[in-house]
């Protein structure tokens, strides 16, 4: 399995194979942090419009030339919802970037690609300048969590890319508990 992580920027239709609905234009399309307000046709206008800037909206992995996987990754001052959160608190003044959420298309599960995903991210991040970047995964302990509730990734994962946990939130995901990340760059 050859994998490659690439910026989202002007790989708006990869971005729409791997988030979009399989039929509609119903859908996440990766607005719940940033402006769930808008209407179907105004989360794609807006998400195309972002892939077409820099520094995009985050990062997709390629499975042998397919995209397969979503990272959100950006400032967090451009995430709306993060800004105004009363359960995610800021660390700092600092204005870090923010890993949202992870989505892996069905049949590409499974094969660790989050972790690619994530390191990606960081990565993607560095190369744009951020000096740090923080997560707001679920803590599984020694469990799972389940499917819809792991689009926030897991503190495990996090550790494991020499993330740490900064606080813990008083939000949760899955029933779990959530923590702030943190991995200075």
């Amino acid at each position: 399995m050859r994998v490659a992580i690439l910026p989202a920027t002007e790989r708006f239709d990869d971005f729409a194979t791997v988030v979009g609905p399989k039929t509609g234009k119903q859908g996440c399309w990766c607005m719940a942090y940033r402006n769930s307000s808008l209407d179907a046709d105004g989360r794609i206008a807006y998400m195309r419009a972002e892939c077409a800037t820099e520094p995009g909206p985050g990062v997709l992995a390629y499975v042998d030339g397919e995209a397969a996987g979503w990272c959100s990754v950006a400032p967090r001052s451009t995430y709306r919802r993060l800004m105004n959160s009363r359960t995610i608190p800021f660390v700092d003044d600092r204005d870090a970037w923010s890993v949202v959420c992870f989505v892996v298309r069905a049949g590409y599960r499974r094969q660790g690609l989050m972790h690619y995903l994530l390191e990606g991210a960081v990565e993607h991040a560095r190369e744009r300048g951020a000096e740090v970047v923080e997560g707001y995964p679920a803590d599984a302990g020694e469990g799972r969590i389940d499917l819809v509730s792991g689009y926030v990734g897991t503190t495990s994962l996090f550790e494991a890319h020499g993330f740490a946990r900064a606080v813990q939130t008083t939000g949760v995901s899955g029933g779990r508990p959530r923590w702030v990340m943190r991995r200075e760059l």
